[in-house]
């Protein structure tokens, strides 16, 4: 393994900003005579999104046992925390990873979209703000990989997947690995998110470049942001290790293939994101996992307590699964409740990117 570090330079004199990599060299060949397969597994863009950090570092002591023990056959570079700058962003004692304070801009949006996979083709970041040229350099480290894993997590949520429609179902496979609960399936990207960046450049090329077959981008959503936990850590790293095991990135023998993917498969459009009518706290009836039908209360707002019109319910527009809900539990008029995956298209359908 090596570990080398990334300086990306700030927006005044002297200030910087660092992260390490870790690379392991894969050294074996396909029968087929062909190069292994090789991955690359960031998390914490969102810096305050800890799941996939502890995941990752799970999963640091398989890859180094894989290595030493000559299994690893592709190529594997790890960012265990992708965001340094949003990683020190406090205000006022609150961590803010989420949003570049001086540009105002999610760090998962606004990656360069190439038109083919070719790390020329990155924009000169020589003038631009420290946020953007952190993201170029992401991308140009995520190039040329045929696995690219962004490990996220939502607020309180199932486990699952973001995937592009024309990586499934060869994906479901990664899917069953992982031992996600949900996928859902998106097809346009036009705000430049990590994953959209990571698979777009490659819809336009040949085929033998494109390699859809052995190609795996995904935006990982663990759970909710409070699961920072040893034994779920412990879960997510074998689920990682099995799906570079599955996609012979790593030689294992003794791990069985995975088999089908039994959970939820949705198109994006079928989400309902349940916009809060008003402003207030907010009394769940539901949690991730259940099954609700077509006019359930989801939630209760409490918006003017002690009156006996202070109460405003919510209810569910189609049956459906809820995949997410917020976890904290004041809330604004107009921002979003929860994530319920129902069972057609939803009559508020969102195209692109679900939420900021």
């Amino acid at each position: 393994m090596q570990k080398s570090i990334e300086r990306i330079a700030g927006d005044s004199e002297g200030a910087f900003y660092e992260f390490p990599v870790f690379r392991f060299e894969g050294f074996r060949l396909e029968s087929s005579g062909k190069s292994a397969s090789s991955a690359y597994l960031q998390a914490a863009l969102h810096a305050g999104e800890l799941p996939g950090v502890v995941a990752i570092d799970a999963l640091m002591p398989l890859l180094e046992k894989a290595e030493a023990e000559g299994r690893i056959k592709g190529n594997i570079t790890v960012v265990p925390q992708a965001n340094p700058i949003g990683r020190a962003q406090y205000h006022f004692g609150e961590h803010q990873g989420r949003f570049h304070l001086g540009t105002r801009t999610n760090f998962n949006r606004g990656f360069p979209l190439l038109a083919a996979p070719d790390a020329t083709l990155l924009p000169d970041t020589t003038l631009a703000t420290a946020d953007q040229r952190l993201k170029t350099r992401l991308l140009q480290l995520s190039i040329g990989h045929d696995i690219v894993l962004d490990l996220h997590c939502d607020d309180e949520g199932l486990a699952y997947l973001y995937v592009h429609a024309s990586l499934w179902p060869d994906m479901a496979d990664c899917a069953a690995a992982m031992g996600v609960d949900a996928v859902i399936l998106w097809d346009e990207d036009t705000d430049g998110t990590f994953e959209g960046a990571s698979i777009m450049p490659y819809l336009n090329v040949p085929a033998d470049v494109a390699r859809f077959d052995r190609r795996v981008a995904t935006t990982v959503e663990y759970r909710g942001i409070l699961d920072v936990d040893g034994a779920l850590a412990g879960a997510d790293a074998e689920g990682l290790y099995r799906l570079l095991v599955a996609r012979g990135v790593i030689l294992d023998q003794a791990l069985p293939t995975p088999g089908g993917f039994t959970g939820i498969v949705a198109p994006l459009e079928n989400i309902d994101m349940m916009p809060a009518p008003r402003a207030g706290a907010v009394l769940y009836d539901v949690k991730p996992g259940d099954r609700v039908a077509k006019g359930a209360r989801l939630a209760t707002i409490v918006h003017a307590p002690g009156e006996a019109s202070g109460r405003t319910e919510v209810f569910a527009p189609q049956a459906g699964i809820i995949l997410t809900r917020r976890s904290r539990r004041i809330i604004r008029a107009g921002e979003d409740l929860l994530k319920l995956v129902g069972d057609r298209k939803s009559a508020d359908a969102r195209s692109g990117t679900l939420e900021d």
